[in-house]
């Protein structure tokens, strides 16, 4: 067999690796997707396929085969970390009892729906097989909008383990289970040990890091589990975990500073236990929504939630009557016991009531909670009757019971702070209150794998080189080219004239050396282009239009959809922006596509401009996409506009997102978009108007179309809000 085997090497061109794991089983290095197709055909039970080091570009793996429990065929990376899988490329695997392991995707995306799909197509599924050691980092789509999964999970038995996935940006899951076939139902596959790293907000629906099932099968069991994964930055969307099947479990999780919860939000029978939520102080920082029969939510810790509506601390929502699959049955015979929360924003009854969701909670009990506080805080919040919840000895200290609730019993309760920072009832507390030690922490090291760098890995404004430049011609542009990520350009005193596009595809700064103010003049269309991952900040300048050309959809910073895709930032800080008279001119436009993390604009002014500041309304249509997370507005001076200070647009009655958020405090609006409301605010869900002076200008208006946005104005001099509502 051996000779034989030797022989078949030889005449395919493939190495044979020495320390066989069996007497007969094969190691074969390949260098070339045909040298990897030739050995994959070739190999039985206990072979391996060795990727050889480097990068793999435009590779679309095709693993299959069938080998058995002792001797599973395995593919694996010849050193973990070394072959990056890049281009346009995935991974599909079919059959039985196969390994993959010590794989990175890295630049590129993939062309089909997934990037690793456990399955051939529909018919070839993979059955007992297991991806680990494996990541996957910002291999996204170039379209925004186009969706695929990272993670497709289809047969049964399969297991995702220590695997690092971080930086989706594209519409779709991070990870799926897929129940489309009776062959993928009742899976009982595994995922656990995974590191779920930083996914920013996509700016829709489909930003969830793991789904379970869908609504077409959410009455179908899955039997998942999902245990002692690590969610860090996990905040596309506001359900992080989607469990949209039955008898799935999801036990000894870490969720950090992630916004959104991990929502029950579909399938009956499944139990949340020993995770661990930890806020951080970050607002909409979320705990586990209910909805659905029969669940069990028990023995979790909660600490510093900010969140609240659908992502307080807990949520036990109102149902439909005869709800259709895609909307929330009621919730019924719930358990939630023995949880322990500290400083959390709310814990919300009856969320979502309204016209169609008229069924409260029902047949379920709330008992052993303990909810530890500051002071007398009013965390309890009910937006529909509670008489059909039991509440049977909760305790509470520093935080008021629930109105016209019994079963809570507020008493001081003894507390200690564990040395991984947590502060939890202490071992007599617990022993009164019948509470278990406190569950270990899963630390972030146990999970993903060591090779990897873990966390936000974003360059910051200001943490680069200080590149000094002097007045003349082209100066800028010819500066970013030499930037790199980080870098401050500082501009001397004087005059600046540019004739080329500033072309921005890392954070940058541009600004004023202390106590000048330069003058930068354009005659391009467009002063700065931001892409790829481009962000920029201005400070101390002033930027002047008068050159530029009267044309059409002119931005002084235009935003551009081309890849590589990436989530962008403007900040325009003790800025002045003049002479943009002409047509629909724009100072900041993103196109359709592009995404803000923010947008912020301090101590600047903006004079004789002829269409709108902040153009951030390309996303038309229904479907909730929006074009900026966050609009901050402060101190700055708007005189003589065309348009409005901002066009903002969400469109659609989807609730899955936070945003769009604009604060705008102590700003003056003189003269700005005659008949026109000041700022077009539609579907924002949070406005606070604050302290600023509306002259010969319309107010603000923002359209509401779905749920209950968070509108606020206070001591503003003229008419300031204008709410529009749409909602049926």
């Amino acid at each position: 067999m051996r000779n034989l085997r030797s022989s078949l090497a030889a005449v395919m061109g493939l190495g044979t690796l020495a320390g066989s794991v069996h007497a007969y089983a094969a190691e074969r290095l390949v260098r070339t997707p045909e040298a990897f197709e030739a050995a994959v055909r070739a190999s039985i039970p206990g072979d391996s396929v060795v990727l050889a080091n480097g990068v793999w570009r435009n590779f679309e793996i095709m693993f299959t085969g069938e080998g058995t429990a002792a001797e599973p065929i395995t593919l694996r990376a010849q050193t973990p970390g070394k072959v990056v899988i890049s281009g346009k490329s995935n991974l599909r695997i079919a059959g039985r009892h196969l390994v993959v392991s010590g794989l990175t995707f890295k630049d590129g995306f993939s062309p089909s729906s997934e990037v690793i799909a456990f399955r051939k197509d529909n018919q070839a599924l993979a059955f007992d097989s297991r991806v680990t050691e494996t990541v996957i980092d910002g291999f996204n789509k170039p379209d925004r909008a186009a969706e695929d999964y990272w993670v497709g999970l289809y047969g049964q038995n399969n297991r995702f383990d220590h695997n690092h996935l971080q930086g989706k940006l594209n519409n779709g899951v991070t990870l799926a289970v897929v129940l489309s076939s009776v062959e993928s139902q009742q899976n009982h596959h595994h995922i656990d040990h995974n590191y779920f790293g930083p996914r920013p907000p996509l700016g829709s629906n489909g930003g969830e890091t793991i789904r379970v099932g869908t609504s077409q099968f959410s009455r179908t069991r899955s039997l998942t589990v999902v245990e002692d994964n690590y969610f860090e930055g996990c905040s596309g969307e506001v359900e992080i975990v989607s469990n949209k099947s039955g008898g799935n479990i999801y036990r000894r999780n870490v969720f950090v500073r992630s916004q959104g919860s991990l929502v029950l939000r579909h399938g009956d029978g499944n139990l949340v236990e020993d995770n661990v939520f930890l806020g951080g102080g970050l607002a909409h920082t979320g705990g586990v929504r209910v909805i659905n029969a029969g669940q069990t939510v028990r023995n979790n810790y909660f600490h510093g939630l900010r969140g609240d509506g659908f992502t307080a601390a807990l949520v036990m929502m109102n149902g439909v009557p005869n709800s259709p699959l895609n909307r929330y049955n009621q919730v019924l015979d719930a358990r939630i016991e023995k949880n322990v929360f500290v400083d959390v924003k709310q814990v919300l009854f009856g969320a979502g009531a309204d016209q169609e969701r008229t069924l409260p909670p029902a047949r379920s009990t709330l008992s052993g909670n303990v909810f530890l506080g500051a002071g007398d805080e009013a965390i309890f919040k009910a937006e529909a009757p509670i008489d059909g919840l039991a509440f049977v000895g909760n305790t509470v200290d520093g935080v008021a019971p629930p109105t016209d609730a019994s079963g809570f019993e507020a008493k001081a309760i003894g507390r200690q702070t564990l040395p991984d920072g947590r502060v939890y009832p202490d071992a007599a507390a617990r022993q009164a209150l019948g509470l278990q030690a406190p569950v270990k922490l899963l630390a972030r090291e146990e999970t993903g794998v060591a090779w990897y760098p873990k966390g936000d890995q974003a360059v910051a404004f200001d943490s680069g080189r200080v590149l000094k430049i002097k007045p003349g011609q082209d100066q800028l542009s010819a500066a970013a080219v030499r930037a790199k990520a980080g870098d401050i350009i500082e501009l001397a005193a004087g005059d600046y004239a540019e004739g080329r596009v500033v072309e921005v595809r890392q954070p940058l700064t541009f600004r004023a050396a202390t106590g000048t103010q330069p003058v930068v003049a354009f005659d391009h269309a467009t002063l700065f282009s931001l892409a790829g991952e481009g962000a920029l900040k201005l400070q101390g300048l002033r930027l002047s239009g008068a050159r530029a050309p009267d044309a059409v959809g002119n931005a002084v910073v235009r935003v551009s959809s081309s890849a590589p895709l990436s989530n962008y930032a403007v900040e325009l800080l003790d800025t002045e922006v003049s002479h943009l008279g002409r047509g629909a001119f724009a100072v900041l436009r993103g196109e359709k596509g592009t995404f803000a993390d923010h947008v912020t604009i301090r101590g600047s002014r903006f004079t004789d401009i002829g269409g709108v500041v902040l153009d951030l309304a390309g996303e038309a249509g229904g479907l909730g996409l929006y074009g900026a997370e966050r609009v901050d507005i402060t101190g700055s001076q708007f005189t003589r506009l065309g348009g409005p200070v901002l066009d903002l647009l969400r469109g659609g009655t989807d609730e899955s997102t936070f945003g769009p958020r604009v604060w705008v405090k102590g700003s003056t609006f003189r003269d700005v978009a005659p008949g026109h409301p000041s700022m077009r605010l539609d579907g924002v869900q949070v406005v606070k108007l604050d302290g600023n002076l509306f002259e010969r200008a319309a107010p603000a208006r923002v359209t509401v179309h779905v749920g209950k946005p968070d509108l606020s104005e206070a001591g503003n001099t003229g008419a300031a809000l204008e709410i529009v509502d749409q909602r049926k």
